[in-house]
């Protein structure tokens, strides 16, 4: 078994998520472990599979109300997810998606654990260029709880900053046949270091991936998709129907 690095692409909300999906559901070498950074066509926002459209709603409302002067106007891509979670702004995070094959001795752990797991690999990578960052510890057996806006309060097992403990790593899982899809955003600001290098905090957060996995990690080009398949599931992410799913 071996790590794939997929190189990074942009695109817009709905076609990042269809991706996202089918790097776990039909990437053509099913036994690898994929890893991807990616970037946003135009300003977006996604939320959890199982929010409540009403409750997204009404935390956009919320935000919206609280917009400063540069982003007044602004219209912001909104999707929902495959995976859980909350609300998520990605106007100012770095994103990226792992997905853990079926069989994987991480892949079976326990939501909570291999939430751990992946979040102390970020950490360690943030530490690297000398952010004092770890992982929030868990007052209990409790699982991340999600729901709300992801960067307003930090959840078990989150990363957050040592010194501010403001959030910096929050990210939703989904698991099914195929394994387990991880989506992650890094808050920048929150980082808080202008200086930071994100070029060396990728290859530092994969080298803690490949670690964590006992993977060794390989560039690879993009996988050979079929391209109506990409269309259609990126034609049903940006559908109403799957926005008012819930």
């Amino acid at each position: 078994m071996v790590l794939h690095l997929l190189p990074t692409r942009t695109a817009g909300a709905a076609e990042n998520m269809a991706v996202d999906f089918l790097l776990l559901q039909r990437y053509p070498h099913a036994d690898a472990a994929r890893f991807r950074h990616y970037g946003w066509r135009s300003p977006a926002r996604t939320f959890g599979y199982a929010q409540k459209i009403a409750t997204v709603r009404a935390l956009l409302a919320e935000t919206d109300r609280l917009r400063t002067p540069d982003t007044e106007g602004v219209r912001l891509d909104l999707c929902r997810r495959p995976t859980g979670g909350g609300l998520v702004d990605h106007r100012a995070d770095w994103t990226y998606a792992l997905v853990i094959p079926r069989g994987h001795p991480l892949e079976e752990l326990r939501a909570t654990q291999s939430y751990h797991a992946i979040h102390e690999a970020l950490a360690a990578a943030l530490r690297e260029q000398g952010v004092p960052a770890e992982t929030k510890p868990a007052g209990g057996d409790e699982e991340p709880e999600g729901g709300g806006v992801c960067f307003q309060r930090a959840e078990v097992h989150d990363v957050v900053h040592g010194a501010t403990r403001e959030k910096i790593a929050g990210a939703a899982q989904k698991r099914n046949k195929h394994g387990l899809l991880f989506q992650g955003s890094v808050w920048r600001p929150a980082v808080g270091r202008p200086d930071f290098d994100w070029e060396r905090f990728e290859a530092d957060f994969v080298a803690r991936l490949a670690e964590a996995l006992g993977l060794p990690a390989e560039p690879v080009p993009w996988p050979d998709f079929n391209d109506d398949e990409v269309s259609g599931l990126t034609e049903q992410y940006a559908s109403a129907e799957w926005l008012e799913y819930r």
